[in-house]
């Protein structure tokens, strides 16, 4: 089980995209007249004038669940998995709709909820990102459901937007780790695929506090990609590069054939919900030009400073 969290703008939009269409139906509401598309609208939008200054009032998302689930899930257990999730999520005392979709080989519902509640309160979305995840782990866990194997099963192809670059950068970043002494390597590599790095520093200092990757002018933090691509990870590993003897040689790019022998040996991908999709198609590394430049040596006066240790402290639904 996981999620995707979304904020938006449009009550209208949304409420339209998941119901104008056959695959879909009603499982649950809450405060709206949910027999009609049109009155749905325009109880949410009701509900927003109570605080007219929140931009961003529409809260949607989406669980899904994988296929080897499917035989596990009825619609009224989806309903109740999907109450559940928005109670631990602190999603309460607001307009909803929950809205089943069939329209992929997955299990999949999406909520729609008012960020104004009824007492013209605005519902937090602080770190929901982060919630989210734990939240539907513990689930997925205490359910027996199916865990994804994680990033390598994700299908890029399906990919779309943010979730694209995102694993755009990701896939670049595994590489480049691997074979990386120095951040100035890391840079040069990264900048031949168009993602540049962003530090961040303590205020007042040139003490490095986190990090994040651009891509096509979209931005991530290090950790927002994988916990591993944090500033303390990346530096971790790069000191682990250095003391195993990793050469610069090793950070030149590969050649057609070496790409081409790792794409190989990869499992093949699939599509998969594990939210959590390499370095292009083996038809994108048969049109690349036989030679690649090499590396330009590094800059011996890059430097930067490191960071201070911190404390430990799923068609197929049952009805």
């Amino acid at each position: 089980m996981i999620a995707k969290v979304i904020t938006g703008k449009s009550f209208g939009g949304c409420v339209r995209y998941l119901l104008e269409r056959e695959q879909s139906a009603v499982l649950d509401s809450a405060g709206v007249r949910d027999y009609d598309i049109k009155a749905i609208i325009a109880d949410l939008n009701a509900q927003r004038k109570m605080r007219p200054q929140l931009g961003n009032a529409v809260g949607h998302t989406v669980l899904s669940w994988s296929n080897e689930d499917r035989d596990m899930l009825t619609v009224e257990k989806m309903a109740e998995h999907a109450r559940e999730y928005m109670e631990k999520m602190g999603i309460k005392n607001t307009q909803y709709v929950t809205v089943l979709h069939e329209d992929k080989k997955h299990p999949h519902l999406h909520i729609l909820y008012n960020r104004v509640d009824n007492d013209g309160k605005t519902i937090d979305n602080f770190n929901h990102w982060h919630k989210s995840r734990k939240v539907c782990r513990e689930m997925t866990e205490r359910y027996g459901y199916h865990f994804g194997k994680g990033k390598a099963k994700v299908n890029r192809q399906a990919l779309r937007g943010n979730d694209r670059l995102r694993y755009a950068i990701h896939d670049a970043l595994r590489s480049v780790k691997a074979k990386a002494t120095t951040w100035k390597q890391v840079e040069t590599m990264l900048a031949r695929q168009g993602i540049g790095i962003h530090f961040k520093y303590r205020s007042g200092t040139s003490e490095v506090q986190g990090i994040s990757f651009e891509k096509d002018n979209v931005k991530f933090k290090g950790s927002a990609i994988d916990r591993k691509f944090s500033f303390a990870g990346m530096e971790k590993q790069l000191s682990e590069n250095r003391a195993m003897g990793i050469t610069h040689r090793a950070t030149e790019s590969p050649s057609l054939a070496d790409q081409i022998r790792e794409v190989l040996q990869q499992p093949q991908e699939q599509s998969s919900v594990a939210f959590e999709t390499g370095m292009g198609l083996l038809a994108d590394l048969l049109s690349m030009p036989g030679s690649i430049e090499s590396e330009p040596e590094p800059d011996p006066t890059w430097r930067r400073k490191k960071k201070k240790p911190e404390d430990e402290k799923s068609r197929g639904i049952r009805r």
